[in-house]
Formats: structure tokens, C-alpha cells, sequence
């Protein structure tokens, strides 16, 4: 972990910034980088609504590219002496988010919690739960 970079996955909420806030913290401290990482997820309304007036591979390249946008404008934000890389990839987040932490040798992962509870944790899956139990680095999560 002391020598490798951490992994901070975000989706631009007011929770994943106060983990990156924790990365940074960490980053500062270690003396290493941070990989900001966005997953768009798989587009899935058209396939039950036929509303969307464009495929599903042009509303990921214009989803990729507001993400892009957004990463730029988070980036624009940040402590400028510290090393970022980022990476804005698409499919379901856990994957992609392990897979990541894999590519990049990830020494540590610092994500956030929304931390639903009762019904609204029932009926949505925990993205971070499941991070925290399937990779093969410590996970920091942040509420």
C-alpha cells in the first residue's frame, strides 16, 4: 500500500467527494497517486421504454463524454500537487471497479457509502459492500 497508488472510484456526489478528500489525505501522506475512476453503467432504458431516439452505443459514448467533462471540471478542483490518473470506463460498477484495481495495481481502494438502510438496501445492490469483500486490497469506505 506505501508504494502504490489508490484507486477512488466516484460518481460525482457529495459522498464520493468527501472519500476523495480521504484519498488525498492519504496520497499526501504515502507520498503516491491517485486513480480517480468513473463507471458508466450499462444504459438499460430502452430496452424496457423504446423511448430513447438514439442506440444504446450512442447514449454510452455521450454518457462517457459527460463523465469525461464532469472528471475535468472535478480535477480543476483539486490539490494540484498531487499525481491523478483517471479512468471513465463502462459495465457494471463492481466489475470494472475490481478490474481496475487490478490493471493499476491498486495498493488501496477509498470509495464512498450512501449508506441506504432497511427497504432501500434490500432493493438496491450495495456496490461498496460487494468492492469491500471481492478485491484483493484494503478498502477504505467512507460515509
Amino acid at each position: 500500500m506505501r508504494t502504490k497508488q489508490i484507486l477512488c472510484p466516484t460518481d460525482f456526489s457529495e459522498t464520493a467527494s468527501h472519500a476523495i478528500s480521504y484519498a488525498i489525505e492519504m496520497a499526501n501522506f504515502y507520498n503516491v497517486g491517485i486513480c480517480l475512476l468513473h463507471v458508466v453503467d450499462k444504459p438499460f432504458g430502452d430496452k424496457y421504454t423504446r423511448v430513447l431516439a438514439e442506440t444504446p452505443d450512442e447514449l454510452i459514448e455521450r454518457m462517457e463524454k459527460e463523465a469525461a467533462e464532469k472528471m475535468k471540471q472535478f480535477i480543476a478542483t483539486l490539490d494540484e500537487t498531487l499525481s491523478f490518473d483517471t479512468a471513465i470506463c463502462h459495465g457494471h460498477p463492481v466489475e470494472q471497479i475490481l478490474s481496475t484495481a487490478e490493471k493499476v495495481d491498486a495498493g488501496m481502494i477509498v470509495m464512498a457509502s450512501h449508506g441506504r438502510k432497511g427497504l432501500d438496501h434490500f432493493l438496491n445492490s450495495n456496490t461498496t459492500e460487494e468492492v469491500a469483500c471481492k478485491a484483493h486490497c484494503p478498502v477504505l469506505v467512507v460515509k
